[in-house]
């Protein structure tokens, strides 16, 4: 944890893993596949041997993205930081504004994060989660965009509440493919 006048946090941007496309079902409701789950176990792998652990989880509430949150969760518990064993568990929030948002949706759910959290994590859909991260860095951003279980990291200086009033570059990124 941190206090809410901290110099810089850390945003991580992770999207949804792959998920299936059964006919009739409903986009809410689509599950992931197995390679979606395992992808989404080692992006979560590679956040906690990187330090990457949230105090905060602010997550679609789709079942694909419920479920990567849920495999991330599981791959950060299997793999500890490198720093030592994880803290305490994380607060999340399951946002209907993450679901099919752009990224004017995204930095308003971002700006009520609270204050004293000093890592956010965003489990997200795409356009949006990759047209926030050109938003937050022009340059360090993948123009392409993240691939399915994709993570980007980015350092934010400012509060959570003025979040994208100034550039938060982006300092890690990971493609998973277990």
């Amino acid at each position: 944890m941190t206090d809410g006048h901290l110099a810089e946090r850390t945003l991580v941007l992770l999207r949804h893993g792959k998920a299936e496309r059964p006919e009739g079902v409903a986009d809410r409701e689509r599950a992931l596949t197995e390679r979606g789950h395992a992808d989404a176990t080692a992006a979560g792998a590679w956040l906690a041997r990187h330090g990457f652990l949230p105090d905060v989880v602010v997550c679609s509430p789709a079942r694909r993205t419920r479920e990567t949150w849920h495999a991330a969760e599981t791959g950060m518990a299997s793999a500890p930081a490198e720093s030592g064993p994880a803290g305490a568990a994380p607060r999340v929030r399951y946002e209907s504004a993450v679901y099919a948002a752009e990224t004017g949706d995204l930095l308003d759910v971002l700006r009520a994060t609270e204050p004293d959290a000093g890592t956010v994590l965003l489990v997200a859909h795409n356009p949006g989660i990759s047209l926030l991260s050109i938003v937050l860095d022009r340059i360090g951003a993948d123009r392409e965009g993240l691939r399915t279980s994709g993570v980007v990291v980015h350092r934010v200086t400012d509060a959570w509440a003025d979040l994208g009033a100034t550039p938060a570059p982006v300092t890690a990124h990971h493609t998973a493919r277990a």
